[in-house]
């Protein structure tokens, strides 16, 4: 009898250690009491870059026509959380036109720099676009290579700027190797809906 409750009480008391291990495996994820995540306290200090966009927000998202005018904006819902339990971002965009996009955001300690993965449901890839760059002042700023259609090397750069907890702006533009040459292709404008 006494080796049956010995063995009821350490059934209980691994059960009970086994299932805090879980939870706290993932405690900084996104759940009902905090549904963008948290920032890990682990994390790169870095992964608080993007700290102030968590959450969701109200955009009015303009792209570059082939004529060089700018198309109507369209607006957009732009939602931020933590993930990787609280050690990277994840952004995921729902426009009025049909459109949905998103990236994974990683910041590696080792390169000192931000690696960003984006995906679009308008074009889908075997392998995903990577953008690296790093916070400059109180701008994000990611690079990726890619020549203009002319052929000239350069980079498609983007850039969060005017980041506070009222929101954001973004813009995506072709830059030439020395970023003298600067050609916009589209901007974003948000405004923070919920945090």
């Amino acid at each position: 009898m006494l080796v049956r409750l010995i063995l009821t009480v350490l059934l209980f008391t691994l059960s009970f250690i086994i299932k805090a291990q879980e939870d706290s495996s993932n405690s900084y994820g996104v759940s009902d009491e905090f549904p963008y995540g948290r920032l890990n306290p682990k994390a790169p200090p870095q992964t608080a870059d993007f700290a102030p966009l968590i959450g969701l927000c109200d955009c009015k998202s303009e792209s570059r026509k082939a004529d060089r005018t700018w198309e109507e904006p369209v607006n957009m819902t732009w939602k931020w959380k933590y993930i990787l339990n609280g050690t990277g971002v994840q952004d995921e965009t729902s426009k009025e036109d049909g459109r949905h996009s998103g990236s994974i955001r990683q910041y590696s300690q080792d390169s000192a720099r931000w690696y960003v993965h984006y995906y679009s449901s308008a074009a889908i890839s075997t392998t995903l676009s990577v953008w690296e760059g790093n916070k400059k002042d109180n701008d994000i700023v990611l690079y990726r290579e890619q020549n203009a259609p002319n052929g000239t090397e350069g980079f498609y750069r983007l850039t969060f700027s005017d980041i506070s907890d009222k929101g954001f702006n973004w813009i995506g533009e072709w830059v030439d190797k020395t970023q003298k040459i600067v050609f916009p292709t589209w901007k974003i404008r948000c405004t923070k809906r919920k945090r």
